[in-house]
């Protein structure tokens, strides 16, 4: 491809509007999640308890602003005061709990539906991993830290607020906390805000940005359906294993036991010549 095209399509991208079609495929996973989540109760507790369903998909929907903005000192409720945008996830919700017959999941969960709205989603994300990254440098333009973290909340919030969702729904899950497993969105969430960071504070991205941030675009993306349609559902564990490995001690764990296995056998030899 033609290097200035391919410019051109990065510009593009970079300038689409997310709403409302993008916060409609957001939306539409969020609930999605949350009734898959809830399993084969989901119909019993959608119909029993509607408001606390509501409320655990409002805050999937708009968890990555609500914390984002609570660890910046900023109203944690503000995402909540974009009335259309809080109509099109409270529509989603609706569609995906309460049509007849669940007419409405099953169409969300119609292959190619839930390929073009996962497609969307992940282009979404990028924005606000984007948009994180940028409103964090504005506050703390060398908090290179921050400004990482703030990227990486926005870019994957619902993990980090899960023990909450589903606490809203009366399950208590201690061990749903996305510090102890973090997701591949968390990761690649992470990722996508250091390179951003390197980007906007350093030289040692001479790409123009509209191509880093196309780049970013296509690779969540392509990981996204990679997960959907080939079962690729975490890229990194072999990478994770490595440095583990080399880093954080597993190499050295390993060498100890087989050389205490070794002491054992040869404490056991002498015992035996002993008696």
């Amino acid at each position: 491809m033609d290097p200035e095209a391919f410019l051109d399509i990065a510009n593009q991208v970079i300038k689409l509007k997310m709403f409302p079609y993008f916060d409609i495929a957001h939306s539409l996973l969020c609930a999605l999640s949350v009734k898959e989540d809830l399993g084969v109760g989901a119909h019993a507790f959608s119909r029993k308890h509607p408001l606390a369903c509501w409320l655990s998909t409002m805050l999937v929907v708009f968890a990555g602003g609500m914390v984002a903005n609570g660890l910046l000192g900023e109203p944690i409720l503000a995402p909540l005061k974009n009335t259309p945008q809080l109509l099109v996830a409270t529509a989603c919700w609706y569609i995906v709990f309460y049509t007849p017959f669940d007419i409405g999941y099953k169409v969300a969960k119609f292959l190619p539906v839930k390929v073009a709205a996962s497609s969307m989603k992940e282009i979404y994300r990028a924005k606000k991993i984007h948009d994180g990254v940028t409103h964090a440098a504005k506050l703390y333009p060398n908090a290179f830290i921050i400004m990482i973290l703030i990227g990486t909340l926005k870019g994957n919030g619902a993990g980090f607020t899960k023990l909450i969702e589903r606490l809203i729904r009366g399950v208590w899950t201690p061990t749903a906390m996305e510090f102890l497993q973090p997701s591949f969105y968390t990761k690649a969430s992470l990722i996508a805000s250091i390179i951003f960071v390197l980007d906007k504070k350093t030289d040692l991205i001479s790409a123009p940005h509209a191509l880093v941030y196309f780049g970013i675009v296509i690779f969540l993306v392509y990981f996204k359906l990679s997960s959907i349609l080939l079962g690729i559902h975490d890229p990194f564990v072999p990478f994770e294993n490595l440095s583990c490995a080399l880093l954080f001690g597993g190499i050295w764990d390993s060498l100890a036991k087989i050389l205490g296995r070794g002491q054992a056998k040869e404490d056991t030899k002498d015992a035996k010549k002993s008696n």
